[in-house]
């Protein structure tokens, strides 16, 4: 945990992993963060493998260096409670879509009148001006929504998903962007602001900023699609004994590629000379590499690679990465006890930072493990709390 963000209260209402993902890096850089969740928890909690009911692996590892407060919002108590909370954030975030907010009461409008200065940022599927406003969306939904499916096509042209939650994560990213911006916004005129991050426009602006192509320009130059990306030979290229991925991006590089493998006529081509023509004859470069890469090793690849200083890699399983001598230099994955769940192994934040107080991470909690501590913040007594248990209010686990 970094100390760049201290001082700062984020009321966190978010789920699964769009938001938590995205709240949790505020909570790697040192913001105080309440993760607010129904008095049944976060269905992320559910998901497997996992050795509790309480938490899965998935929820460990989206919901460090936060508070677990388990409020029912459905109530007038709970929105009470809520309320008193805004006035001592800085920042409310969630990934509800708006109309589900309003109806419970924590639209941005309701959280302004008790907070002014309130930073608001939410993230629901497709923006609040269009069409699809209210229509419900997962990882799986804007991944085929955004054309990503699509391009991740199949040989015979069927649409695939992306085997991770792609869109959720990215959509995460900026979701941290935006609540990053209008707290500096805030810092700068001492006012609060709404900021929308729709998954949708999101992820369709993350995928057309080189997809978009000849739609860039008007009149169009062409259709859309980037032909170094979809070239069908744009794939890890066979080994004697594997993959490898390998990537001559430059003049230089394809021209010591080519006398590399022993064939300097090649070098010659325009194709490989001439920047324009290499472009548009890309998948015909990566056809040639195609054909002489299965005469050696990965491992003599690599060497050979290594000494020409042309980019390349083995290709990783994922298991393969716990063992990277990279990644274990840099000490990307550590080890600690959990409180409740036992020896854990985390990818910690992948920042580093000089010049800034570093802090040791603040396990995953429990459902609602900080209601009392947050409660008692707010002058609720213990007899009270109890009372709010007993009403369904609030949870403990």
């Amino acid at each position: 945990m970094f100390a760049i963000l201290n001082g700062i209260r984020v009321l966190d209402l978010t789920s699964v992993v769009l938001g938590p993902y995205a709240t949790q890096m505020l909570g790697d850089f040192g913001a105080e963060v309440i993760k607010i969740e129904s008095t049944e928890g976060d269905m992320f909690r559910a998901v497997r493998p996992g050795r509790s009911e309480q938490m899965g692996a998935g929820f460990v590892n989206c919901n460090r260096n936060k508070q677990s407060m388990a409020l029912n919002l459905k109530s007038d108590r709970g929105k009470n409670i809520f309320y008193r909370l805004v006035e001592t954030a800085d920042a409310v975030v969630h990934n509800m879509r708006t109309k589900t907010a309003v109806k419970l009461g924590i639209g941005y409008e309701d959280v302004k009148a008790r907070n002014p200065k309130i930073v608001y940022c939410n993230a629901q599927g497709f923006g609040e001006k269009g069409p699809l406003a209210d229509v419900p969306a997962y990882d799986d939904i804007i991944q085929a929504a955004s054309g990503l499916a699509y391009v991740n096509a199949d040989e015979e042209g069927r649409p695939r998903y992306l085997p991770t939650i792609v869109a959720d994560k990215v959509a995460g990213l900026q979701l941290t962007i935006a609540v990053l911006g209008a707290l500096l916004h805030k810092q700068s005129t001492g006012m609060g602001c709404a900021v929308e991050a729709p998954m949708f426009e999101g992820i369709v602006s993350f995928l057309m900023a080189e997809q978009m192509a000849g739609q860039s320009f008007v009149p169009s130059m062409g259709g859309t699609g980037y032909d170094r990306l979809n070239a069908p030979y744009r794939n890890p290229f066979p080994t004697a004994d594997g993959y490898i991925a390998l990537l001559p991006y430059s003049k230089k590089n394809w021209i010591d590629f080519f006398h590399l493998v022993g064939r300097p006529e090649l070098a010659e081509l325009e194709i490989v000379t001439d920047a324009v023509k290499r472009s548009e004859n890309i998948n015909t470069l990566y056809q040639m590499i195609h054909e002489v890469t299965p005469e050696k090793t990965t491992d003599e690849w690599c060497e050979l690679l290594r000494n020409a200083d042309i980019p390349h890699t083995k290709v990783n399983y994922l298991n393969e990465l716990l063992e990277d001598e990279h990644l274990n230099a840099v000490g990307l994955f550590e080890e600690y006890d959990h409180p409740s769940e036992g020896r854990m192994r985390v990818v910690r934040s992948p920042f580093m930072m000089q010049g800034v107080e570093h802090k040791a991470d603040q396990p995953t909690q429990l459902l609602g493990q900080a209601n009392e501590k947050i409660l008692a913040e707010l002058g609720i007594d213990r007899q009270e709390m109890e009372q709010l248990k007993e009403a369904g209010v609030i949870e403990y686990s």
